[in-house]
């Protein structure tokens, strides 16, 4: 099993408005970002340097993404395509792990795949 955490469709559903609100902050953080240039030679540069500051904006976006990524991790959820809000709830089926797949704005989860199959391979529940 790839996953600690397995949530049943009810509990995934339960989790998608506070999901959403995530992935709705780190989506326009990261527009923001990309809006004012950003690039990874920033993040070379700090990691060579030992830290740069931006600015105030450009280090808030920053931190909302990073502070975002870390609470999506916290509840085992994957991001599969941030621009679109695809995420996968790792759930169990028959004894087999599998993904509950949720595009953001969806009013629920009713469809799953397998881990090897992404969305092109899902299901209806």
């Amino acid at each position: 099993m790839m996953h600690h955490r397995h949530y049943t469709v009810a509990e995934a559903n339960a989790k998608l408005e506070h999901v959403g609100r995530i992935v709705r902050r780190i989506r326009d953080a990261r527009r923001r970002l990309a809006a004012e240039g950003f690039s990874n030679e920033f993040v070379s540069l700090a990691e060579l340097s030992g830290g740069a500051y931006p600015g105030r904006e450009h280090a808030a976006a920053a931190l909302e993404i990073a502070l975002g990524f870390d609470a999506l991790e916290e509840l085992d959820i994957v991001v599969r395509d941030l621009e679109r809000g695809l995420i996968d709830f790792p759930s169990m089926i028959n004894g087999e792990e599998v993904y509950l797949c949720w595009l953001l704005d969806e009013p629920e989860v009713v469809y799953w795949h397998a881990p090897e199959s992404g969305f092109g391979g899902r299901h209806p529940l």
